[in-house]
């Protein structure tokens, strides 16, 4: 499956494509657009955004990783990673590029971020779908949890592996 899609950092020529990004009302309460998230890493240089893409080269999906967040405190460990803003364009939704990606990440993390042994998130507990696709790929629920802006969020753990 994760031949369907490939990740790379934010270019700017993305910025198009991701600028039509469209997200139906009950999913724009759990997670930022890429436009916001990328105002946010503007103001951030410990924020990098990713793009997630099609096979055809087109941008699908986008995320951003976070190093040095104020949520690594939480989870006490300083060489993690967070994941935050992950987003699939509605009209792309459904075809697996989100578990396609997810799959691929914690490859991504380990190529460009060498220091990094953790990829953490907060998904917030009434956000069914993001769970499970969080859940299936191998993110663990460790019972930590912490008030988000739209509620009650789950805190989940991916341990990144080091080959060789």
């Amino acid at each position: 499956m994760s031949s369907r899609s490939h990740l790379r950092f934010y270019a700017e020529e993305d910025f198009e494509a991701l600028q039509r990004f469209e997200l139906p009302s009950e999913q724009v309460v759990f997670t930022a657009l890429p436009d916001e998230a990328l105002e946010a890493a503007a103001q951030d240089p410990n924020r990098y955004p990713v793009v997630i893409l099609s096979v055809e080269g087109e941008a699908v999906g986008f995320f951003v990783l976070h190093l040095n967040a104020e949520i690594t405190s939480l989870v006490d460990n300083p060489r993690a990673i967070i994941l935050r803003a992950l987003s699939v364009d509605f009209r792309q939704q459904g075809k697996g590029y989100a578990k396609a990606a997810m799959l691929q990440l914690p490859a991504f993390v380990g190529e460009y971020f060498p220091e990094v042994d953790e990829i953490v998130l907060a998904v917030n507990a009434r956000n069914f779908a993001a769970q499970r696709l969080y859940l299936q790929i191998g993110f663990e629920d460790r019972g930590l949890t912490r008030m988000g802006p739209m509620g009650m969020q789950h805190i989940y753990h991916f341990k990144v592996e080091r080959t060789g």
